[in-house]
């Protein structure tokens, strides 16, 4: 797969998260944010799972097979995505879809910040200006009148830290296990239970609410986590973690887009800009390197 087909792969999982917001503020009605977090990935790690024991099988045919080290990883893998799922969840309750996906994109920044500080990557210098603009741009989709902190915004702003990690990591772990469906479909059976024995301590769940909040349940567990995160995997042993932030916030963009359709929630001329300024950034972040090519490419 090529830098350039894997960041198209990743657009697409951005529209799939950016519909999802929606379902995920939808299932609130009926179960909790653990309890909801905690079912829909295990979902997603039941559809990944003919991927995961054919993929295992090509590892045995091959003589290779999983260690000690990886399973660490994967399970720390799963932790980050837990604590990020689990805090936005938790947001989504109490804010907009539109302010929690423009607080979601604020993990972009902080990519190429940790990728630099933790694994000494330096990115492309078109990285910061994009960032900028992807920033504004996410900012503008917003709007300043519905951008009055409260406990949902500060839940979601404190899930972009294990984000900005997971999103860092899982490329690297993927490729050098060259299992990508293992590592997220382990991913996602560690997140499912560590949300759901979080649920156990603190929310109340029957089979009646999941029953309720089933098709939720099913878009958000079997397209959002069983397709698009597993995708997210696959593609990101092709692209560059700080290319791939920018890519994956534009479901900023497709979280207003289809709340304005799906929950009336309004789209202005300055949602409209911002909505260009995130589509803008991930031209400048994939076209800028092209012209700088006696320079190698990092992160």
């Amino acid at each position: 797969m090529s830098r350039s087909q894997a960041n198209i792969l990743l657009l697409l999982v951005a529209v799939i998260w950016g519909s999802a917001f929606v379902a995920q503020s939808v299932g609130m009605s009926a179960m909790g944010p653990l309890s909801f977090t905690g079912v829909r990935f295990l979902m997603g790690a039941l559809v990944v799972t003919p991927l995961m024991w054919r993929e295992w099988l090509g590892l045995q045919s091959l003589g290779k097979s999983i260690g000690k080290a990886d399973v660490l990883q994967i399970a720390g893998l799963g932790i980050l995505l837990a604590l990020g799922a689990l805090l936005q969840q938790i947001g989504i309750v109490h804010t907009t879809v539109t302010n929690a996906g423009f607080l979601t994109s604020l993990y972009v920044p902080l990519v190429p910040v940790l990728g630099w500080l933790l694994l000494n990557h330096k990115p492309h210098w078109s990285v910061w200006p994009s960032t900028a603009a992807c920033l504004y741009g996410a900012y503008l989709l917003a709007g300043v009148e519905t951008l009055a902190i409260n406990a949902g915004d500060v839940w979601v702003l404190a899930s972009t830290i294990p984000w900005a990690l997971h999103v860092l990591l899982v490329g690297g772990v993927a490729h050098r296990m060259s299992a990508p469906f293992i590592v997220a479909g382990g991913q996602f059976l560690v997140c499912g239970l560590v949300a759901l024995i979080w649920a156990l301590g603190f929310e109340s769940f029957t089979f009646h609410s999941i029953q309720i909040a089933m098709g939720p349940l099913l878009y958000t567990g079997v397209i959002s986590v069983g397709v698009a995160y597993t995708a997210q995997v696959v593609a990101q042993r092709y692209a560059h973690a700080s290319d791939a932030a920018i890519v994956l916030s534009s479901e900023t963009l497709f979280a207003a887009l289809f709340g304005f359709l799906w929950m009336n929630e309004r789209l202005n001329s300055s949602g409209i800009l911002g909505c260009a300024l995130i589509f803008s950034s991930m031209l400048a972040v994939q076209l800028l390197p092209l012209l700088d090519r006696k320079k190698p490419l990092t992160v």
